[in-house]
């Protein structure tokens, strides 16, 4: 009986050494594979559909991202929302911008992106995200690798971590989820394909290229009621409420000029043209990109500046500290048709 049960014990052990041996990566593996990956990789192509309720109304982008080792990146973002066309982030030798093809209408920006911040939809944002958070944490399920790491958002402190799904096999970020203080989240990048070994023109990322892409299916101004000049109000007023409305006709277009006072005094200007001005140099920012949800726009100082639907916006205030400017620019939803 006793032999029998030595014999019984040996098997068993045997098995355990068999099940280690065949067991799952360790965190340090996955770490390890992920960063040799990136590193092999010449660039990649990738659509995602991002959904983010951190306004008043959910919005929803699809995102087209292009990647030319070492540091080309074009990132399209399409609003559902939007109906005048998608906006662009365009990194190459000439340095960072956001593109509205639609208003002919372009910023660049002296600050390194995506180096100065967590990015959801850029895989090496992502890896490079888990490689420096030294408490990350790390589990494993049947077909991902999940990491939950803190994130770097300079424009958004209310956005503290992440949850990042990468495909057992390929190693591709498959999900990630981006959480608040209390790891609700509150936005979601879900990645449809995933190519790491695309091909590219030579123009693919060129700014002449990307300021027409898109203009073909943008429609045309003067088509229907959607083209009404429309005044959009923020609902987030910072204990402040309006004061004045001047409206101003321009040469091709009208202005809106909002005096908000009480709490913390700021200005709104929004102005539409009717005929879009020819393409000029992009207006240069000593500033940030930050993702206001219903669009991208450029911060700068006391001042954020962004295109949606078809319009230009203008927030500025000597007053509201940069996290506030944010929130009110994210909010300015609220519609009266004119």
């Amino acid at each position: 009986m006793k032999k029998m049960f030595g014999i019984w014990m040996v098997i068993v052990f045997g098995l355990i050494l068999v099940l280690a041996a065949c067991g799952e990566k360790s965190q340090e593996d996955v770490v390890e594979k992920l960063e040799s990956k990136l590193e092999a990789m010449n660039g990649y192509k990738a659509k995602a559909e991002m959904k983010m309720n951190t306004g008043q109304e959910d919005q929803k982008y699809n995102i087209n991202i292009w990647h030319k080792k070492k540091d080309f990146y074009r990132v399209e973002l399409t609003n559902e929302q939007d109906k005048k066309g998608s906006q662009i982030i365009l990194k190459n030798e000439d340095g960072v911008f956001v593109l509205s093809p639609a208003l002919n209408k372009s910023f660049k920006f002296q600050k390194e992106w995506p180096e100065n911040g967590s990015q959801p939809y850029l895989y090496q944002s992502l890896v490079n995200d888990v490689m420096k958070d030294k408490e990350a944490s790390f589990k494993v399920s049947d077909n991902y690798y999940i990491f939950e790491t803190k994130t770097n958002y300079q424009s958004n402190n209310n956005l503290p971590y992440q949850e990042i799904y990468f495909d057992k096999k390929t190693y591709t970020p498959v999900m990630v989820k981006v959480l608040d203080k209390d790891k609700k989240a509150l936005v979601e990048v879900n990645f449809s394909e995933f190519d790491t070994n695309p091909t590219f023109n030579d123009d693919d990322f060129s700014m002449e290229k990307n300021m027409t892409s898109g203009l073909t299916d943008a429609p045309v101004s003067g088509e229907g009621e959607a083209d009404a000049f429309t005044v959009v109000f923020p609902l987030d007023m910072a204990g402040s409420e309006l004061v004045e409305q001047k409206e101003v006709e321009l040469e091709n277009g009208q202005r809106v000029i909002m005096t908000f006072s009480g709490e913390k005094n700021f200005t709104l200007i929004e102005e539409k043209m009717e005929v879009i001005p020819t393409m000029s140099s992009p207006q240069v920012v000593d500033g940030e990109i930050v993702n206001l949800g219903h669009s991208i726009g450029a911060l700068s100082g006391n001042t954020i500046e962004w295109s949606n639907n078809g319009m230009n916006f203008i927030l500025a205030s000597d007053e509201l500290n940069k996290e506030e400017l944010i929130d009110v620019a994210k909010s300015v939803q609220g519609k009266e048709v004119k």
